[in-house]
């Protein structure tokens, strides 16, 4: 009668099985032995199609993770980089730590073993988390700053008052007139740097219907300059939010995506509306069952890489005659409910997303595993 065998027996590759970080084993000639499940994700491809094949033929030519394992190959001692820029399959690039392992005591005929653990969602889950935080520090010193200056500037508008009343002449109340006016476009930039003192009043309502009403809007504005393509998914459910504050949210992007495309030829100038659902996403800390993603895409020229952390901040803009709090605003608006507006770009194509939770429940702060970035 043979002997039952041990679960133990099989507990090293069920443990590979379940590693939520790949792993991956070659021969001494670098052909594939091995690759676990969460390599096949990372991959995209199936461990049936992969195992048996090079690993020149599995990494780009000059990918820096094909020189490591050659080196780990010809050295025979292990090591470790961390947060390296990977390129993968497709040219599809992955911020990750990697540990190549020697199999053997000899390097001459020692097969490797590869780790690999991807970064980019946890340094997004760090960057939101900073920038929500750098937010609502902002936020705090304006305000803190706009009390300290609307208190002068009433005094001093009111003495300006005063004086107009004993002026015998009319050519010396210009002056007058000048100083009242210019203290009332700082109390409105200042009141503009604050957003709304409101907070949301929350409802049900169609992403899709707000995004309609700004491009309405704003194709009125710019009737004929400016083509816009909607992409929307019809299955997304209704957001809560405040209608207003989320119109406000989109027309400050849409207008900053217009003002970028200024200097396009006519009828070169795209905006792209589109929609998407994300499920198990994460904005800051927060693991949300279910978010709305709200894109807008234009083919301008970009945002110049060194002005792309700063954005959201108040009077940071690159146009001369800009104030910089229109997209600071809409960030504002879009924290109030819950969610985050995100930048990236390049030359010809910048895009905002606006990520808005879906669900009505309280979401967690248990980090979601294999969430893709």
């Amino acid at each position: 009668m043979q002997p039952e065998k041990s679960p133990i027996a099989d507990l090293p590759l069920r443990i590979l099985e379940n590693l939520s970080h790949s792993v991956l084993m070659f021969d001494s000639r670098l052909v594939l032995d091995y690759i676990n499940p969460a390599g096949e994700m990372l991959f995209a491809v199936s461990a049936k199609r992969l195992v048996g094949q090079l690993a020149s033929a599995l990494l780009p030519a000059g990918s820096h993770l094909l020189a490591a394992l050659e080196k780990g190959l010809n050295t025979g001692h292990p090591f470790t980089e961390h947060e390296v820029a990977v390129t993968l399959p497709g040219e599809r690039k992955i911020t990750a730590d990697y540990t190549i392992t020697p199999l053997a005591a000899r390097p001459d005929d020692s097969g490797l073993l590869l780790e690999i653990q991807q970064l980019d969602h946890q340094l997004r889950i760090s960057r939101e988390a900073q920038q929500i935080t750098q937010q609502q520090t902002i936020r705090a010193l304006v305000r803190g700053l706009a009390h300290e200056i609307k208190n002068p500037l009433g005094g001093l508008r009111g003495a300006a008052q005063l004086l107009e009343r004993e002026l015998p002449s009319e050519e010396l109340k210009e002056y007058t007139h000048i100083i009242i006016g210019e203290a009332d476009r700082l109390r409105n930039l200042v009141n503009r740097m604050l957003g709304p003192n409101a907070l949301p009043n929350k409802e049900p309502l169609n992403i899709h219907q707000v995004l309609e009403h700004v491009r309405q809007l704003v194709s009125v504005e710019h009737r004929g300059d400016i083509r816009f393509v909607t992409d929307y998914d019809p299955s997304i459910p209704d957001v809560l939010g405040d209608r207003d504050q989320l119109i406000q949210a989109v027309l400050n992007v849409v207008r900053n995506a217009v003002q970028a495309l200024e200097g396009q030829p006519d009828g070169n100038g795209e905006i792209i509306l589109r929609t998407r659902a994300r499920r198990q996403f994460t904005i800051g800390q927060l693991r949300h069952k279910l978010v709305c993603e709200a894109q807008i895409i234009d083919n301008g020229p970009g945002i110049p890489e060194h002005m792309q952390k700063n954005i959201f901040y108040p009077m940071v803009t690159g146009r001369a005659e800009g104030t910089g709090l229109g997209l600071s605003i809409a960030q504002s608006l879009v924290n109030q409910h819950g969610g985050l507006i995100q930048c990236d770009s390049r030359p010809g194509h910048t895009r905002f997303r606006l990520m808005l939770p879906l669900e009505t429940g309280a979401p967690t702060n248990e980090p979601t595993r294999r969430q893709q970035p």
